[in-house]
């Protein structure tokens, strides 16, 4: 009996992930949950989870729903049932991981920032640009975009609502490492992180500032500061042998302005040394006609103010950001029924499985992601001349790449 095509399965995309902490868990429940919520034309499968402990890794594919479990990211990637390769590794693994996939045919997803270097990020934006034309798709996990009122407050921008752009604000702001007896994780090793609160929350708020005022930053000015300088080493061998404390090699704050190509004048502050701040994103837009404003503490609402209404009932309204015809919103719940940060993952998934089975080119792709890195470079430049202003080298975008970035 021929099957209804309701009935109809979609085909399988094997989903491998390298990775299985706190990046990892969130990914895989973005893989678990996309096909459950979403109408989705591949079916993601959870083929396969790598990490070096074995114990830990097997622990991880029983707990996330993997089927299988590997101690070699190369054995992960070359086997015949994952076709997407998805990098929850720390920065200083992206590179060799990611091009490895795509040379072997596979797609990509890798956790932001991109590399821990220009020169890296630029060898990703390549190799994705080669697989490209053999219809591999490559995408940068900026999931904070998958927000629906950040992507509501895009299609505002693009709409026209605000006018020509005159003011972007972005802070990132937590606290986790306000104590100085916080142990020397490889966050705060350079050759591991690339850099400290400017790669970690820095490169999201710089992509989201891009991303909704649908622009490149095209120079910075910037400060930078390490307030705790050594910390004690976590236990373990390293710590043996007197080595009770080792050094800080990042940046615990990033402080800069921006200029974007138009003109518009833009403000960024990330620091992990904001007691009480656990995960505080905030960020406004203001423009010729009116002002946008978001806290990801608040993530369902948008604040919106239409600067061209009379004065005497203008004012900055609350848009409960719920509505089927908001984004995303079609998979999820009744209007009020609010979604949390863990949706973002299930949203990346789903827009990345459409890019794979329409062979549309990803946002943000790889060569998002490069612009970005240069940003962070620029950042990193600037503080060390103490805030002298600096260039962002801007490249004109693909064709499909414009495309997919008026997507919403």
């Amino acid at each position: 009996m021929e099957q209804s095509d309701s009935e109809r399965v979609p085909p399988a995309l094997g989903i491998g992930l390298i990775g299985y902490a706190f990046m990892g868990a969130a990914h895989s429940q973005g893989w678990r949950t996309a096909g459950r919520a979403f109408d989705l034309p591949l079916r993601p499968v959870l083929a396969a989870v790598a990490g070096r402990d074995p114990v830990a890794v097997r622990a991880a594919a029983a707990r996330h729903g993997w089927a299988a479990a590997e101690t070699d990211w190369r054995a992960l990637i070359a086997r015949d049932d994952v076709h997407l390769v998805d990098v929850c590794t720390p920065g200083d693994s992206h590179a060799e991981i990611a091009v490895a996939a795509l040379e072997a045919g596979k797609h990509v997803l890798c956790e932001k920032p991109l590399a821990n270097s220009v020169a890296e990020a630029e060898a990703m934006a390549a190799a994705a640009e080669a697989a490209a034309a053999r219809g591999q798709i490559a995408m940068v996990g900026f999931n904070y975009r998958r927000v629906p009122a950040l992507a509501h407050a895009r299609r505002l921008v693009a709409e026209g609502r605000l006018g020509a752009l005159r003011h972007v604000r972005v802070t990132y702001l937590q606290d986790w490492l306000v104590d100085p007896g916080f142990p020397l994780t490889w966050r705060l090793e350079r050759e591991r992180a690339g850099s400290g609160a400017l790669g970690d929350l820095g490169a999201h708020i710089v992509d989201l500032a891009q991303y909704l005022a649908g622009e490149p930053l095209v120079g910075v000015s910037a400060l930078t500061e390490t307030f705790v300088r050594e910390r004690p080493l976590p236990a373990g061998p390293r710590a043996s042998g007197g080595r009770g404390r080792g050094p800080v090699t990042v940046d615990d704050a990033a402080v800069f302005t921006g200029r974007l190509a138009s003109g518009a004048l833009a403000t960024f502050e990330a620091s992990r040394m904001a007691p009480g701040r656990k995960n505080a994103l905030r960020l406004e837009i203001d423009g010729e006609h009116g002002s946008l404003a978001f806290d990801l503490e608040r993530l369902n609402e948008l604040s919106f103010h239409d600067h061209t209404e009379p004065a005497v009932t203008a004012g900055f309204r609350r848009i409960l950001v719920t509505e089927p015809g908001h984004p995303y919103l079609e998979g999820w719940w009744p209007p009020g029924h609010t979604l949390g940060y863990e949706h973002t993952f299930v949203h990346q998934a789903r827009d990345l499985v459409h890019a794979v089975a329409t062979g549309t080119a990803p946002a943000p792709s790889f060569a998002d992601g490069l612009q970005v890195q240069r940003v962070l470079a620029a950042v990193e430049e600037s503080a060390a001349k103490n805030a002298v202003y600096t260039p962002v080298p801007v490249l004109a975008p693909a064709p499909e790449a414009e495309r997919a970035r008026a997507q919403v």
